[in-house]
């Protein structure tokens, strides 16, 4: 297990888990201005802030998200600027790896761009959280297809080093109760644990059922954590104003 951190953060990677992916495995997705990064907007909706936050770092959040642009952040020890309208907080848990018995699954299969109509569908009617247009292109994603019909999925999102996160784990109401989304889960982390990585997975803290599951499957709590969106300002200062549209005038790492 690595504990190697990334530069804007002074702890575990599991602390400032989308700052460590995207100077890690996936900086090939990083868009930046100064120390803030983010992913493109097809692919997550996550910005990562430093693990201590300036002024300036907030004029750059507003910058690359653009005048009314929304902002979603996780693990954030400071709120956004007093005039930024929060639109959801919520308190979450992180809990990690101990002694899952990850596992290939039979009738698991394995799932790409060409089936991702069929898996934004899913998501809509399951909201497991964000999963957008690109989004498969983070990781492995597996499903299940009862009658050719996808009931069931689960993949990888963010990739601290070392770490690879499990999510848009979610199954058809059709097919609930079958133990779909536990053992998609344990296939996930299977293929995650045969390139070395350990599996780690975030939930809401009042979702009790997801959280009992996945502790039964053997994730251990390792951290509190905490979920916000908001949105930025309509007027921005104008040392920091830009349309925030085109997204080449932020490099990708390299």
């Amino acid at each position: 297990m690595s504990t190697a951190h990334s530069p804007g953060s002074s702890g575990h990677p599991l602390d400032n888990p989308v700052h460590a992916s995207l100077t890690g495995p996936h900086a090939h997705f990083a868009r930046a201005r100064g120390r803030v990064l983010c992913y493109p907007a097809e692919v997550a909706p996550w910005f990562a802030l430093p693990d201590v936050p300036e002024p300036g770092d907030w004029d750059d959040v507003a910058a690359m998200a653009g005048p009314g642009g929304s902002v979603t952040l996780t693990a954030l020890r400071d709120l956004p600027p007093a005039d930024w309208e929060i639109t959801f907080q919520a308190e979450g848990v992180q809990l990690v790896d101990e002694k899952l018995a990850a596992a290939p699954d039979p009738e698991a299969v394995r799932l790409g761009p060409a089936d991702v109509p069929e898996m934004l569908d899913l998501v809509d009617r399951t909201r497991p959280g964000p999963f957008l247009p690109r989004t498969v292109e983070l990781g492995t994603y597996l499903g299940i297809r009862r009658e050719g019909v996808l009931v069931a999925m689960a993949g990888e999102r963010l990739q601290p080093t070392g770490y690879s996160e499990i999510s848009a784990v979610c199954t058809d109401e059709s097919a609930r109760g079958q133990g779909l989304a536990g053992r998609l889960v344990l296939a996930v982390a299977h293929e995650i644990r045969q390139r070395g990585a350990t599996p780690f997975l975030h939930a809401a803290a009042s979702n009790t059922n997801a959280i009992r599951l996945y502790e039964s499957l053997g994730f251990r709590l390792r951290r509190m954590t905490s979920f916000l969106s908001a949105v930025v300002p309509q007027t921005l200062p104008a040392a920091g104003s830009t349309d925030g549209a085109d997204e080449s005038q932020f490099p990708a790492l390299r």
